[in-house]
């Protein structure tokens, strides 16, 4: 790589993070953002490992009250508990960002009457692959040893994320599903031994194949500042370990378009999660949600894919906006669907 590429690079990460951490904390400082006008109460910064680690602290939104301005048509018998169950997996290209970025997601899922666990992970380059998804794991362990406790129904489980956390969250259901992606793998064991399922998987805006980075900007042009974006994501995650044994699972929608072209349904007992996939069409990650919908029919999972015209990536947490109000009400109606 060029000096002049590498600057470019490096800059364009660092107005991409500070950038996004800013608007992050802008928005906590709204009336609305306050937890306890939706009727929820957060426990912050509760580890899930005993490392000491930073890393290893989740959030956990519960809900307590009808919020203040209960939806039309919404019967608040929904609200009281026990309540469906959200493992939330924050996204940032697994290098940035952190669950205090994403309150607005946690939040806007506590509002609506769910139990969330909202948590931090090891970031790359310093931690690449598989250290997020290791983390993923064990507080999937955390949550089913604790939401009981929080009054949380794991026969009614979520697993949620955008962007790299829809990548972690896609991995780690089919974790839950399946033991031959990372066999011998400790944390995979961990998970599929635990013999929970998520009922729905929502992977928004997700990139799904880490791996050839390149494959967007051959789709379609793409600006620099994105393909270094993609680049340096691919990079820092896998790049200086392509060769672990459980690398699959840095692509989980290849496992799923394996599958899909040689058999009819996934090689488990299990019943398969449905998947609710929200993209805009401005996204340049578009492809993947439209790769993962197109695999999910042929192995006959139920699924939704929702294409939002015109908006760009992770505008799901522009909450204010229409279309994200209108992707969110979507999103519940599917949950409604499943979790009833």
């Amino acid at each position: 790589m060029s000096v002049t590429a590498h600057l470019r690079r490096r800059f364009g990460a660092l107005i991409f993070d500070k950038g996004l951490s800013g608007v992050s904390y802008l928005g906590k400082l709204h009336p609305r953002a306050q937890p306890q006008r939706h009727g929820v109460e957060v426990h912050r910064n509760v580890p899930y490992q005993a490392s000491g680690h930073h890393h290893h602290l989740l959030d956990i939104y519960v809900p307590r009250s009808l919020p203040d301005d209960l939806a039309p048509g919404r019967d608040p018998a929904t609200y009281t508990a026990p309540h469906p169950v959200v493992l939330y997996i924050h996204g940032g290209a697994f290098r940035i960002l952190s669950k205090d970025t994403h309150w607005v997601m946690a939040l806007a899922f506590a509002r609506r009457g769910f139990l969330v666990f909202s948590i931090n992970y090891r970031l790359a380059p310093r931690h690449p692959f598989p250290a997020a998804l290791e983390d993923a794991a064990a507080a999937l362990q955390y949550v089913c040893q604790n939401a009981a406790a929080y009054q949380g129904d794991l026969s009614r489980l979520v697993f949620a994320g955008e962007s790299a956390g829809a990548n972690l969250v896609t991995a780690l259901s089919l974790m839950t599903l399946l033991s031959s992606p990372a066999e011998g793998q400790p944390f995979a064991k961990q998970v599929f031994d635990l013999g929970v399922v998520p009922r729905v998987v929502l992977p928004m805006c997700g990139i799904l194949q880490v791996s050839d980075a390149a494959r967007f900007a051959r789709r379609r042009a793409l600006p620099l500042w994105i393909q270094d974006r993609l680049h340096e994501t691919s990079d820092a995650y896998i790049g200086k370990v392509a060769e672990h044994p459980a690398i699959a699972l840095a692509d989980p929608l290849c496992i799923l378009e394996r599958f899909a072209e040689s058999d009819s349904r996934l090689p488990t007992s299990r019943q398969p999660p449905a998947y609710f996939a929200s993209v805009g069409t401005r996204d340049p990650l578009l492809d993947d949600t439209r790769r993962l919908g197109r695999a999910l029919s042929r192995l006959g999972i139920p699924h939704q894919t929702r294409f939002y015209e015109d908006e760009v990536h992770a505008f799901q947490a522009l909450v204010f906006r229409h279309r994200a109000k209108q992707a969110w009400a979507d999103t519940y109606a599917f949950l409604d669907q499943y979790l009833r």
